[in-house]
C-alpha cells in the first residue's frame, strides 16, 4: 500500500549566512542516507524560494516537509517554529520567511489553486546573519542536527509500519 509522495524542501540560499539553514539540513539529511535513509521515494530537494517552485515540488505530495530561515520580532537566533498545516492552509505565525515573497505566499497561492499536499510541515529557523557569505551563525549551525531528527521523524511518521512511500521525483 501506498502512503503518498513525501517531499523534504530545504529552502534558502547558502550564500547568505543563515539563510542557508534549510540546504544545511538537506546536506545533513543526505550525509545520513547511508547509515539512516528516509523512506524509498522519499524526495528530498532544495529551493530559493520562489514560490512557483515551491508549488511545484509539493504538488500532489501526501507529506511536504520544508525548512527555512525566518525573521521575528524580537529576534531569537536559533529558535526553531513548527507549524503544521492540513491541507487548508488556515494556520499563520509570527515569523516570515527571509525571502521577499516567502513561504505565507506559497502556502496560500497553492491553497487558493487547490494545490497544497495533504499535509505541510514547516520548520521556521531564526537567523542571526544573512549577509553575503557562506556558513551559519554558531546558534543556527547547532540546531541542524535536531532539524534533521525531526525533518526524519515526520517522514517516518507517514509511513507507518515501513511501507514504502509513493514514487515522486528524485
Amino acid at each position: 500500500m501506498s502512503v503518498g509522495r513525501i517531499v523534504v524542501i530545504g529552502v534558502g540560499n547558502e550564500f547568505r549566512h543563515d539563510d542557508g539553514v534549510g540546504w544545511a539540513v538537506t546536506a545533513r539529511l543526505a550525509e545520513r542516507a547511508a547509515d539512516r535513509p528516509l523512506p524509498p521515494g522519499t524526495v528530498v530537494e532544495d529551493c530559493d524560494g520562489d514560490p512557483a517552485r515551491l508549488l511545484a515540488l509539493w504538488e500532489g505530495a501526501a507529506l511536504a516537509v520544508v525548512v527555512d530561515a525566518a525573521h521575528a520580532a524580537p529576534p531569537y537566533p536559533g529558535r526553531v517554529h513548527r507549524l503544521t498545516l492540513d491541507g487548508t492552509g488556515a494556520a499563520r505565525t509570527t515569523t516570515t520567511s527571509s525571502h521577499g515573497l516567502g513561504l505565507g505566499d506559497a502556502v496560500e497561492l497553492s491553497r487558493v489553486l487547490g494545490r497544497l499536499p495533504r499535509r505541510l510541515v514547516v520548520y521556521a529557523v531564526e537567523g542571526a546573519d544573512r549577509s553575503l557569505g557562506r556558513g551559519l551563525s554558531a546558534a543556527v549551525a547547532a540546531r541542524v542536527d535536531a532539524l534533521a531528527d525531526a525533518v526524519e521523524e515526520d517522514v517516518r511518521r507517514e509511513v507507518p509500519d515501513g511501507r514504502e512511500a509513493g514514487h515522486g521525483r528524485g
